[in-house]
């Protein structure tokens, strides 16, 4: 018996795709491109001062828009102006009439509404107080409960 063949047939792939023909593209190629019809100058700068004009409808809108909004401004300026005028003569009354009533809260107290007020002051304070020791009684139910439902 004799030796076998080992040999591989060698594809020559430029080869193949040569005898294959021309490749049909799906799109257009850079030639198209290239060889696409050009406004002239011309019509170019025509095209560039239609576009600078613009439309004479938008124009218009645009400035019956600024009209309005000047409008508006010129509105909102006066209610601001004449609101201010009598908010600021109102606040100083107020301011006048605090005043007067804290002077006479002050020069007035007894002996007895301070003793009340303490009296008031401590329940404040106690009541603040066992908020605070409930808050930190459920923060810490919540951290066992959150430890239990990891392990």
């Amino acid at each position: 018996m004799g030796k076998r063949d080992n040999r591989v047939a060698y594809m020559n792939l430029i080869a193949m795709a040569r005898s294959r023909g021309p490749i049909q593209s799906s799109g257009p190629m850079i030639q198209d491109y290239l060889n696409r019809p050009r406004p002239t100058w011309e019509e170019l700068k025509e095209q560039l001062e239609k576009k600078k004009k613009g439309s004479k409808a938008l124009a218009e809108f645009e400035e019956k828009m600024n009209e309005n909004w000047k409008k508006e401004l010129e509105k909102h300026r006066e209610k601001l102006l004449s609101g201010s005028e009598s908010s600021s003569k109102k606040r100083q009354d107020k301011r006048q009439g605090k005043r007067k009533k804290k002077k006479k809260s002050r020069s007035h107290k007894s002996s007895e509404s301070s003793m009340s007020e303490t009296e008031s002051d401590n329940k404040d304070s106690l009541k603040k107080k066992k908020k605070s020791k409930d808050s930190t009684e459920k923060e810490k139910v919540r951290a066992k409960k959150k430890k239990s439902s990891e392990e």
